[in-house]
């Protein structure tokens, strides 16, 4: 593309988000634009500062607020990037709520669903419209969202699910954790399991219905798993850090997936980890008492 590249990142103030915002930045062109986003005004402002003044900065960056579950505001962005550019060449989406290992599961499921996956399905449905051809629409999920993750009882509503179908799933969901009925009907009490499995569900569902064009274009809608990453959000969770990368680490592949000058057909849609498509069927559900980030 002649023109300049437009790219958004979403919780991007720290951790993957942030790393990826300056991969980003050094990467692509002087006349290119990285558009940071996150919910604080002042965190938000100081990344994007820094970012860049950074030595290897290359294009412009900029901070935006967006709360991700405001869905008109993330709706407003898209429309906003389509008129004063055409659209956008690269959307990263990876806001993401921290919970701690001590804190209810079931207390925090509205917070975590809503950023986790309804802000999914808003960037998905605002964000797929305006990327332009050869763009690159990704999600950033984990190993735990592939299918054989959840208990077989619930494999219907996600395989082979249009993105309505993915959110009545999603829904019925938050549903019987605020009932009460969650293990009951096979939900896994921790929360993380069902929303990744949600999340790929969602980019499988969109994917399916460009697929053909997309390819055409050269253009990549995924999800994808950076592996272990040591951040404010996960180290909690981590009983090893031996293989745990910095987030500048785990950028890396994700930010070579996003650059790449061709599409593979075979990660189009999926779940890809380091390069390669993770099996949409694979998977164990998890013992309940190990609740461990997974990479």
């Amino acid at each position: 593309m002649n023109g300049s590249r437009i790219a958004l990142v979403t919780g991007a103030n720290q951790g993957l988000g942030r790393a990826l915002v300056e991969g980003l930045a050094a990467r692509l062109r002087p006349h290119d634009l990285v558009l940071l986003t996150g919910r604080d005004h002042r965190r938000v402002t100081d990344a994007a500062r820094e970012v860049g003044e950074l030595p290897a900065t290359r294009a412009r960056v900029e901070g935006r607020v967006l709360d991700v579950t405001d869905s008109e505001a993330v709706v407003r962005l898209a429309d906003e990037l389509r008129a004063r550019y055409g659209g956008v060449d690269v959307v990263v989406s990876n806001a993401v709520a921290r919970l701690l290992p001590e804190e209810s599961q079931a207390e925090r499921a509205d917070e975590f669903i809503d950023v986790s996956n309804t802000a999914t399905h808003t960037i998905l449905r605002a964000f797929g419209p305006v990327l332009r051809p050869g763009g690159r629409l990704l999600v950033v999920a984990s190993s735990l969202g592939t299918l054989g993750h959840l208990d077989a009882r619930l494999h219907h509503l996600f395989d082979g699910a249009g993105l309505d179908q993915v959110e009545d799933a999603v829904e019925s969901w938050r549903g019987a954790v605020h009932l009460g009925t969650a293990r009951e009907a096979g939900w896994p009490v921790w929360l993380n399991v069902p929303s990744k499995v949600a999340q790929v569900a969602a980019v499988r569902a969109v994917a399916a219905e460009r697929r053909a064009a997309d390819l055409a274009a050269g253009t990549l809608i995924a999800s994808v798993c950076p592996g272990m990453v040591d951040t404010a959000t996960s180290r909690p969770w981590f009983s090893d850090y031996s293989r745990a990368q910095s987030p500048g680490q785990a950028a890396e592949a994700v930010l070579d997936l996003v650059l790449a000058d061709d599409v593979d057909p075979a990660l189009y849609g999926e779940l890809v980890r380091f390069g390669k498509a993770l099996d949409w069927h694979g998977g164990t559900p998890p013992v309940e008492q190990d609740r461990l980030v997974t990479p």
